[in-house]
């Protein structure tokens, strides 16, 4: 047996973050698994109970019904009741207030009454032992007035007064709080299986699924947003005592009939052991679907087997649930399939809170989602073995990209987690941001986005700085598509970040480079190469624009080396952990030991950070400088003037604003000048044009009410469209107007571009 986890009789008792679950084996029990619904059950669990200590009850047969912290103290409240009145013997003479034990009258029947409600019916009905109670109660009362004035009223007298302390003791306990208004309620008393269902409602799951959902204070929520993953409802609430949204979810799997449980369950025991050959664990789509398939089968001999009805919608329903925890990621494949997350987190100890998350439009958010270890266990089982890496006390680190998903994972371990496994999960988009888009979200202003546009498009050395999470990775994936189509890419990350297979799908030349991760490997236990010996293999691929996933080692070093004499010949950029153009200067010279004439090779950095407007608890992602990195100086580049903000953010404005006295300082815009043979005046044209560009497509977008039209295939091919426009111009007319060409591209944009894309957007929505 596991550590956490020792067994008694047919029972085990799993510790599970902070709390103790009490798990009985009711696959060949002869009463009914239900608490609510079987006094034998119910006995056997407050039996178990008396000696051993647990925070929740699970019972287990084809599927769990599992009852929380709340209902299971109601039953050892009951338990510490009965244990209390057997130590005490509160049915004896000594407690009745009765003299002559040779009364048939008094003692007897006292006695058989108390001992009835006070023990016999506390150990498997305790709400039949309260009305037993409150009807002795009664009758005491009754018989004592019946007897006033004669030899037996004392007597009376101090047996209702020791009924009336029993009461109290009773009275004391939530169960009974609880249950008083339930019963004040109740027209039928006879029967208390009704107020046993409402006491102990049940979560019913598969017993091969772990993870729990709970539903607690709904009514205390305020809704505000529901959309579909996976055939499973996701809704946003607001709570008004939590600074986090509340992210619920119901998969299907936890609303299940009973028969289609024990389908469920049936056809998970049979395929367990199924060999599927050199088929690859979660290697795609075409792997799901065959095992979906051998799934459907079985679950349609399963259904037939033990005469159970069940149509076709559920076999497919079923057969992806099957699939959803065998091959699949379990719950967690919901959470990362909701591509409106950026970030999931389970702490560990694994079960002791809900798992916690980012949402792109809410924040962060609590969800309804209890993760145990038994499964964390299982998943960091295939995570090993798709990645061929080590997680084990020596190597307490494991950092993987789940390209069936999108997403990357961090595991940490013992000894390095001292409670155990905990996961960080970053999940990619899957389609890359475009300038437009971050225009619409308010991230960067058309002009700030024009600006940059047209430094990429000038070869210009660029460096994204932020904090984690601060959208550097989102941005540098923006200005990637500004780098010319016919240009080459090479791209080198440690972890697949950037979505470069897309890039590739709409025309890019782009080569990835995967690097050895910065974190959770070791030269013997990978045979990944080196970030800087990566970056060297990448100068010798030809004349290419070269892209850094982050920049953070000795890489930086063979980076600005080849910055300064010029190998990479094109655009070059990366992101950097730093929270100014200041920063990034410290960072790379005095952290990374680039030395500072090296570090003048950048051209630009460009930083984000998260806003926070007036103090509100939510923040926004903003760019907040655009910084050109002049050449003369020698020390410290803040002291010396040899930073030059050229758009600074203002929040009461939230934008960036051009800083026109700055601009007559820029050593940049000389350059560039010299270079291309641009004057100053046609620069800022240029520049005008392509903010101009990104504008219009967002005007549109919102006019339309269709956001898809500013997806990366769609946004690159009006660009280009722009570009074709303007060397057409240049070949017939020489000179440039640029606000008649802007209304030439706008006019095919309008009339040409946009009708054909908005009805193939409908046509895709309606399949």
């Amino acid at each position: 047996m596991k550590i956490g986890k020792y067994t008694v009789g047919n029972y085990i008792v799993s510790k599970e973050g902070n709390k103790q679950k009490l798990i009985f084996d009711c696959r060949n029990c002869p009463y009914n698994t239900s608490v609510a619904e079987d006094p034998r059950c119910r006995y056997h669990v407050m039996k178990i109970l008396e000696t051993v200590d647990a925070d929740e009850i699970i019972l287990a047969d084809v599927y769990e019904r599992a009852y929380d912290e709340t209902q299971t103290n109601y039953l050892k409240e009951m338990i510490n009741l009965l244990l209390d009145f057997q130590n005490k013997a509160v049915w004896v003479s000594s407690h009745l207030g009765i003299s002559d034990l040779d009364c048939d009258e008094c003692y007897p029947g006292r006695h058989n009454n108390i001992l009835k409600f006070a023990r016999d019916l506390l150990s498997y009905d305790p709400i039949g032992s309260y009305l037993g109670l409150l009807r002795e109660l009664e009758n005491t009362r009754i018989r004592g007035e019946d007897n006033k004035g004669k030899p037996c009223e004392k007597c009376y007298t101090a047996n209702l007064k020791h009924l009336n302390n029993l009461k109290q003791q009773y009275d004391k306990t939530n169960f009974i709080k609880v249950l008083k208004p339930i019963l004040l309620k109740s027209k039928n008393l006879d029967n208390l299986d009704d107020i046993y269902r409402t006491l102990f409602e049940v979560e019913i799951k598969p017993a091969f699924i772990g993870s729990t959902i709970s539903f607690g204070d709904m009514d205390k929520l305020e809704f505000i947003d529901e959309y579909q993953v996976l055939n499973t409802s996701v809704q946003i609430f607001k709570h008004p005592d939590k600074i986090e949204y509340q992210y619920i979810i119901n998969p299907p799997e936890y609303t299940l009939s009973p028969d289609h449980y024990f389908v469920l369950t049936k056809t998970k025991e049979t395929v367990a052991n199924y060999q599927p050959g050199k088929v690859t664990l979660t290697s795609g789509d075409s792997t799901r679907k065959y095992f979906q398939r051998i799934y459907q089968s079985t679950i349609i001999d399963v259904a037939r087997k033990y005469q159970i009805s069940i149509s076709p919608e559920d076999i497919l329903s079923l057969s992806e649930i099957v699939t959803r925890y065998t091959i699949g990621y379990g719950i967690l494949e919901l959470l990362l399939s909701d591509r409106q997350l950026t970030d999931v987190y389970l702490d560990s100890p694994l079960g002791s809170k809900p798992i916690y998350l980012i949402h792109s439009k809410y924040g962060q958010c609590q969800t309804n989602i209890h993760y145990p270890e038994r499964d964390a266990e299982s998943f960091v089982g295939k995570i090993r073995a798709m990645s061929g890496r080590p997680f084990d006390d020596a190597h307490p680190i494991l950092d993987y990209d789940m390209p069936d998903l999108n997403t990357r994972v961090a595991i940490i371990g013992r000894p390095l987690a001292t409670d155990g496994i905990a996961f960080a999960f970053r999940l990619h988009k899957d389609t890359p941001w475009t300038l437009p888009q971050l225009i619409n979200v308010k991230s960067i202003n058309a002009l700030g986005a024009g600006l940059l546009s047209f430094f990429i498009d000038n070869n210009t050395t660029i460096l994204v700085a932020g904090s984690r999470g601060a959208g550097k990775t989102s941005l540098m994936t923006a200005m990637m598509l500004e780098i010319l189509q016919n240009a080459r890419i090479i791209v080198q990350e440690d972890t697949l970040e950037l979505p470069i297979m897309y890039m590739k799908d709409i025309g890019f030349n782009a080569q990835r480079l995967k690097t050895k991760s910065a974190i959770g490997s070791d030269d013997t236990a990978t045979t990944e190469v080196k970030p800087e010996d990566a970056l060297r293999t990448a100068l010798r691929l030809g004349d290419s624009a070269i892209i850094v996933g982050e920049v953070r080692s000795v890489e930086a070093k063979v980076l600005y080396e080849a910055m300064r004499i010029g190998a990479a010949g094109n655009v070059v950029m990366g992101t950097i952990h730093a929270d100014s153009a200041y920063a990034v200067w410290d960072r790379v010279v005095n952290d990374l030991e680039v030395p500072t004439t090296s570090f003048k090779a950048t051209d630009l950095v460009v930083v984000t950070k998260p806003i926070r407007f007036k103090g509100s608890l939510k923040s926004y992602k903003r760019v907040v400088q655009i910084t050109e990195v002049k050449k003369h100086w020698n020390v410290d580049p803040d002291a010396e003037g040899g930073l030059l903000n050229l758009m600074e953010y203002e929040a009461s404005k939230d934008g960036l604003i051009l800083n026109e006295d700055a601009l007559k300082d820029s050593e940049l815009f000389v350059k560039i000048t010299k270079v291309t043979g641009m004057k100053i005046e046609e620069i800022w044209d240029n520049i005008k044009l392509r903010a101009n560009e990104k504008q219009h497509q967002v005007d549109v977008s919102i006019k339309l009410g269709v956001v898809d039209i500013l997806e990366a295939e769609h946004s690159v091919f009006a660009h280009n469209k722009l570009l074709l426009l303007k060397e057409e111009y240049i070949e017939s007319k020489g000179k440039i107007d640029y606000n008649d060409l802007f209304t030439i591209w706008s006019k095919w944009y309008d009339e040409e571009f946009i009708p054909r894309i908005v009805k193939r957007i409908k046509e895709s929505r309606e399949e």
